[in-house]
């Protein structure tokens, strides 16, 4: 979830999709033969989630608008702002391949369309319907993604002081504390400034807030 730089995943990703087209090559089969077994029920109702191919493709969160809305009314989250932070999350190409192979050169990166790190979504699936799911399912299910993020999102808004001293809104917290976790969040709802990665996080927000509106309501 924290941004780690766009022009090191570029370079990276480069990288990486030769290391998946010399595996292919090689007859070492698709790295994603992985991932945990995929829920049939895992996608939105009318959205279903796109091949591995389609999510090569389009990058764009506004493709997942269906499964936004249901997964943020679910979670009884701000549809805008989780979509939002999918146009944050989008810096890098969430193909599945690519991912899996960007985890085995660095183990603590994120995976699937909202950028998760397996922490977080160990501790957010307890007691919900996905508590059986793999963190290593997300690249490839950008439904259970999104619902993950959605819930996220609510447990986060579930610890935030009742009075904030500090000078942001609580989609502002909320999208800090997706970026750099709950404690964080909290100190900055005290009046903690944050550091320029953060700020640099939440000045993109709102650069996608309106376009993350449209493609909700459309």
């Amino acid at each position: 979830m924290v941004l780690r730089g766009r022009r090191r995943w570029l370079v990276a990703a480069v990288v990486a999709v030769g290391c998946v087209t010399a595996c292919d090559a090689q007859g070492g089969g698709s790295s994603s033969a992985s991932a945990g077994p995929r829920s049939p029920s895992a996608s939105a109702p009318g959205s279903p989630a796109p091949s591995s191919s389609a999510r090569s493709v389009n990058n764009d969160p506004a493709h997942f608008a269906a499964p936004v809305v249901a997964r943020a009314k679910e979670a009884k989250v701000d549809p805008q702002l989780l979509m939002a932070i999918l146009y944050n999350e989008a810096y890098k190409p969430h193909d599945p391949d690519l991912e899996r192979e960007w985890q085995r050169m660095k183990p603590d990166s994120a995976f699937g369309i909202a950028n998760m790190h397996k922490a977080a979504f160990d501790e957010v699936k307890q007691g919900r319907d996905f508590a059986a799911r793999s963190w290593q399912d997300l690249p490839d299910d950008p439904d259970l993604a999104i619902e993950a993020a959605a819930w996220h999102l609510h447990d986060l808004e579930a610890s935030l002081p009742k009075e904030p001293s500090g000078p942001f809104t609580k989609d502002e917290l909320l999208a800090l504390g997706y970026n750099t976790g709950a404690g964080n969040m909290g100190a900055f709802a005290r009046g903690v400034k944050p550091g320029s990665m953060a700020r640099s996080y939440l000045d993109r927000l709102h650069d996608n807030w309106a376009k993350a509106g449209r493609a909700v309501r459309h």
